[in-house]
């Protein structure tokens, strides 16, 4: 298994595809229907958030993603969805998606989504990719690694508990939990060793590397 830092323009379409696969459960009712979605995401994806596992002859397993000033790995503003789901359609889904934001910040590493190829899981790719984001967390002088699951995905609970990560807090939504099928989200964080020799924490365009 290989993981490097950036998406190949090539992987562009199964990484979009993987993604909605695994939150389109979250985001369905929102970003649906799922050709709208997934022309959507195609088109905000931001390659350099975002960390790949291949396999050695070159096949896509997983990617987790990180947010950072500059962007996140699936974000987009009015103009991207505007385009995508109309003037109308625009307005409704960022005033709803507003709710699910993550602040970015400059102590912590923000890492936003991390999804699998079924049929590589059960293999220690989303292991990998947990050590490969903490590692690019490391390399640009972060101290901590911050994330947030929601109350339905148990199973990627245990995964981070079992590497590390500890709760912090939990936080309901409230009646959108009837928009986005979950009732409350806990961010979680690792404490992890930055590089004797790395870039400071709020330089979020340390060059890619290879895990």
């Amino acid at each position: 298994m290989k993981i490097t830092v950036g998406i190949p323009s090539v992987d562009i379409d199964k990484v979009a595809a993987l993604y909605w696969e695994a939150f389109g459960k979250k985001l369905g009712f929102v970003m649906g229907p799922k050709d709208r979605a997934l022309k959507f995401i195609g088109s905000v994806l931001q390659s350099d958030h975002g960390l790949c596992a291949h396999d050695d002859a070159g096949h896509l397993l997983g990617v987790v993603g990180f947010k950072t000033a500059k962007g996140a790995l699936v974000g987009g503003g009015y103009q991207d969805l505007r385009r995508v789901y109309g003037t109308m359609g625009a307005i409704v889904r960022i005033a709803v998606l507003a709710a699910l934001e993550r602040d970015t910040e400059n102590q912590r590493f923000l890492m936003d989504g991390l999804f699998v190829d079924p049929r590589a899981r059960g293999q220690g790719v989303g292991t990998a990719l947990l050590g490969a984001i903490c590692a690019e967390a490391a390399h640009r002088g972060y101290t901590q690694v911050r994330l947030d699951v929601i109350d339905t995905n148990p199973r990627a609970r245990a995964l981070y508990l079992k590497e590390g990560f500890k709760e912090v807090k939990t936080t309901g939504i409230g009646p959108l939990r009837y928009v986005f099928g979950f009732r409350s989200s806990t961010t979680m964080v690792r404490d992890i060793q930055p590089d004797p020799i790395s870039a400071p924490a709020a330089n979020t365009s340390a060059p890619p590397k290879t895990t």
